[in-house]
């Protein structure tokens, strides 16, 4: 785990709350497996019963209050016409002859108005590339079909405007009159999407499903920023619609230290935009059934921007979604609604239905499946699409699984047998003799490992022995998988399209065959096993005085736990006995081992300190983890993980490891390097952020990555509730944060922009786990290319930059798909032993909602004010940037006054935590203080 830590020291991750598992059967999920000296507190579930399967086919209370631009029914008329459809075509019809320029009128083949028009051929302008699609291609429309009057389609009326033509959009892009961005729609509202502009200023808003054109969330579109008359004047609700519209659909976005797993480390851009410096007061009274808005005039109303997508540049979507069926009377076609609201519903035949759908539609209420789109025409509300699978009852772990993964492209699949005979066909294998000679011989050191304990796939381990001057020796040795991955081979190009390992509560979707993972590169103890090593000579102050990398051998004498890692740190005077360890080699005592972990964790202590004071900055979060029933693989208790000494020893190797591999390839390949970049955060964020927290009484200092990480530490008290608070500002701070990515050297001709803002190092790379990251097995090639034991890289400054965008995009997808897991393992541990009551401290204040962190289990939840029984009435107000909120609660005795609860940043109330109707929901709720009862 703590190895995964070494490039999380920033790893940013956009969900407050990161989750493990624990199983009473090994499911060698190594980042999700917990010691039980990790649990702070478990709580018992009784035995698991099935969990309900009742269908909510309504949507989301927040998401049902649909404002009047609303394209579709709930009936599934794909012929209404919203309002915000028919005013953006009035204007579109009235604007034409201004927006001739734009709104391209051009012959078929060249520009026609839906999405599939863009897939068809390549761009005529190198800068531009046309989108994969990845629905299935034989379903996919002419170009035309839009454009014609046949089947009765000619007066339908075009509810989206037409794409422009490459040569426009590349044109338009060079003059800045475009923007190119990845598009992001509000989870909880998703009539509202934005994109990044690319000068760091406020997002761009896109206002109704018309402006956003067909494009789905995450694709990447190029966007016309309308004429300030359209933009949106926004009274307090900026921060809040531009937060939500993060694309995890929980709460605001955190840049958080992946203390479980290196892919934490998405963050979205949240921007703040103010048309003047000095504080402003804006207020709002809701009394249940209105709202009062009392706020300053349009001058004193922050302005955003507003525009349209006029380009799908890439579909990063996968355009498959989980959801339900709904049979329409008289109708030759079913309609799926997704369980993604951002997703539109899709008409799709009947022949795609099970047998019995239309005599019997009722028995499918209940089962979730699969679907994917195949087209959009520009005249319909509706996408079209093919149903691809049947997953099962919804409410179910297996189904709601499958369909997460599916929903993000997650290959799942067992490998292939051509995969398969890639590997050593001669069980058991044993390393060949010429390629022991080419290798230094570690098999005689103590080596060990140090991992979760019911972890398989063991990629590194450390040896530390103390030189006759004082110094010690020091090695990092990881799994030598580029060895059995041969560079262009089948297997090197399945797991070059999988790119990462993703980890579920349950289980794990490997990266490799199981024969690599968890056998043959797995640095299993009391086993030969190939690695590639770092050995340092170190001063006992961490100052490295000599560096050697090249492939190794090793034993590894023991497969140690943290648990038993962190015992011997607490007991350094105890002589432990065989009994209370693992198998251990006879060729090293227990004692040395023990010796060898104490100078391994003073030395890290060493490390830490430098980097930190160096100017690192580390944001730590609650980790929720599960302990799993060995049958069913349910839920049975939840506990918030506690990180330790002995993670802290592995992440400072293993950080030590991945610098010296980045400033060792790139010194060797300055224009093929992969590395891993992390720029400073939006300086107008940073701004509105330090004004934020000086109005809030906090003494922050946001000049430097070192001055956040003291000052998040030093200056939020000692007292029971300092890590609370801490977690509420990490959430607060890491709005400004920026998203760590991989790179080709060649491809950033800046080399200042290489530069790990976190971490505060000029280069950084991932070298410590190529068992599940790929891109760690190119970093191993390039490795061993420099030092000459190993076959110059075959590839391109183009391809290397091709590979380091797709693997970002996999481990994208791959936190997506785990922080979806853990959402759904959490909703299913809420119902089977909820209602859970714990203290929360409020993160956010919103006009008619508030969100707060659960210290109970690490999770935050939205608490809405209309949900909240015996409230009578709600008072927002803003305070420059700090929001409050004064919520008037009933007396029981109608003779004695209401009573006023205060809500703001940092207020600790008492909640509850309930499972709701619908599948896997569950919901918080206030409980109303008891002195007002």
């Amino acid at each position: 785990m703590s190895r995964q830590m070494a490039d999380a020291s920033i790893c940013l991750y956009t969900d407050k709350t990161s989750y493990q598992v624990t199983c009473t059967e090994d499911q060698g999920i190594k980042p999700g497996m917990l010691e039980k000296h990790a649990i702070m507190e478990l709580h018992k579930a009784t035995a698991p019963k099935k969990v309900p399967s009742k269908l909510q086919h309504k949507r989301n209370e927040e998401d049902i209050k649909m404002s009047s631009n609303l394209v579709g029914s709930e009936e599934g008329d794909s012929q209404q016409l919203s309002c915000s459809c028919g005013e953006e075509q009035a204007k579109n019809k009235s604007k034409k002859k201004r927006l001739k320029g734009n709104l391209v009128k051009k012959d078929e083949g060249e520009c026609g108005p839906e999405v599939d028009l863009i897939i068809a051929g390549k761009s005529p302008n190198k800068n531009i590339k046309s989108p994969q699609t990845q629905a299935s291609k034989e379903s996919l429309p002419q170009s035309n079909k839009d454009k014609g009057t046949k089947g009765g389609r000619g007066s339908r009326k075009q509810l989206f405007e037409q794409y422009m033509c490459t040569e426009d959009v590349s044109a338009g892009l060079e003059r800045g009159e475009l923007m190119k961005g990845v598009l992001r729609i509000n989870p909880k509202k998703y009539m509202e999407a934005f994109v990044p502009s690319p000068d760091g200023s406020a997002d761009i808003f896109l206002d109704g499903i018309a402006a956003r054109n067909r494009a789905l969330n995450g694709d990447v579109v190029v966007v016309k920023v309308l004429p300030p008359e359209q933009w949106k004047a926004v009274g307090g609700d900026l921060n809040e619609r531009t937060l939500a519209s993060q694309m995890v659909p929980k709460a605001p976005d955190v840049i958080v230290e992946a203390h479980y797993n290196e892919d934490d480390e998405v963050i979205g851009k949240m921007k703040n935009v103010s048309l003047h410096d000095k504080a402003l007061v804006t207020t709002q009274s809701v009394i249940h059934g209105s709202a009062f808005n009392i706020s300053g005039s349009s001058s004193e109303r922050a302005m955003q921007r507003t525009g349209k997508v006029v380009f799908i540049f890439e579909q990063k979507h996968s355009r498959a979604a989980s959801g339900f069926l709904k049979f329409l009377p008289n109708k030759n076609f079913a309609m799926f609604s997704p369980v993604d609201h951002r997703i539109p519903r899709v008409n799709l035949p009947l022949a795609d239905c099970p047998a019995d759908f239309v005599s019997r539609p009722g028995d499918y209420e209940n089962t979730l499946f699969i679907c994917r789109i195949t087209h959009w025409p520009a005249d319909n509300n509706f996408a079209e699409g093919r149903l691809a699978k049947t997953l099962g009852q919804a409410g179910e772990i297996e189904p709601e699984t499958e369909g997460i993964m599916t929903e993000y492209d997650v290959d799942f699949s067992e490998f292939s047998e051509e995969v398969l005979n890639c590997l050593p066909q001669d069980l058991p294998w044993s390393i060949p003799a010429h390629e022991l000679s080419r290798r230094r011989d570690l098999r005689k050191e103590c080596v060990f490992t140090i991992d979760p304990a019911t972890a398989r796939d063991l990629d590194d381990a450390l040896s530390c022995k103390q030189l006759s001057d004082g110094n010690f020796e020091v090695g990092v040795h990881i799994a030598d998988v580029s060895y059995f991955v041969e560079d262009g081979s089948v297997l090197d190009q399945i797991a070059g399209k999988r790119a990462t390992s993703v980890y579920l509560v349950q289980k794990v979707i490997p990266m490799l065959p199981r024969l690599l993972c968890e056998e043959l590169c797995s640095l299993n103890p009391l086993t030969d096993r190939l690695t590639f090593s770092v050995i340092w000579k170190l001063s006992p102050e961490g100052k490295i005085l000599s560096e050697w990398f090249g492939r190794t051998v090793i034993c590894s004498c023991i497969k140690m736990s943290y648990d038993h890692a962190q015992s011997m740190i607490e007991a350094p005077d105890k002589h432990f006995s065989a009994e209370e360890l693992p198998p251990c080699s006879p060729n090293h005592r227990i004692h040395e081992i023990q010796e060898a972990i104490l100078d391994l964790h003073n030395i890290a202590k060493q490390l830490r300190a430098q980097r930190f004071e160096g100017g690192a900055l580390q944001l730590n979060q609650l980790k929720l983890s599960f302990t799993l029933d060995k049958e069913s693989s349910m839920p049975q208790g939840c506990y918030v993980y506690q990180y330790q000494d002995s993670n802290k020893l592995v992440e400072e190797f293993m950080l030590l490891a991945n610098m010296a591999a980045a400033h060792q390839i790139y010194r060797t390949y300055p224009e093929l390097a992969i590395l891993r970049r992390h720029p400073p955060p939006q300086s107008k964020m940073v701004d509105d952020l330090q004004e934020f927290c000086d109005q809030m009484g906090l003494d922050i200092d946001f000049n430097s990555s070192g001055g956040l990480h003291r000052s998040l530490n030093e200056n939020l008290g000692n007292d029971v509730y300092a890590a609370a608070r801490r977690e509420v500002l990490t959430h607060t701070c890491s709005r400004a944060m920026q998203m760590a990515s991989y790179f080709c050297t060649g491809a950033l001709k800046d080399e200042n922009s290489f530069h790990h803002y976190a971490l505060n190092v000029p280069l950084y790379t991932h070298f410590t786990s190529p068992i599940r990251r790929y891109v760690d097995v190119i970093v191993h090639r390039l490795l061993a290319a420099s030092l000459n034991c190993g076959p110059p890289l075959s590839l391109s400054i183009e391809e290397v930059h091709k590979l380091a965008s797709h693997c970002n995009d996999r481990k994208t997808a791959s936190k997506r798909v785990q922080e979806s897991s853990s959402e759904l393992f959490f909703a299913v541990f809420v119902k089977e032993c909820g209602p859970l009551d714990s203290e929360a401290m409020v993160v956010g204040v919103l006009d008619q909602s508030f969100d707060v962190l659960v210290l109970r289990y690490g999770v935050q939840k939205r608490i809405y004010c209309n949900s909240l029984e015996g409230l009578k009435a709600v008072h927002f107000r803003k305070v420059g940037k700090r929001p409050e909120m004064t919520l008037v609660w009933e007396q029981g005795d109608p003779s004695k006054e209401s009573t006023q609860q205060e809500i703001s940043i940092f207020t600790l109330l008492d909640v509850q935590l309930k499972a709701d109707g619908a599948p896997m929901k569950y919901s918080a709720v206030l409980k109303r203080p008891s002195a007002y009862v």
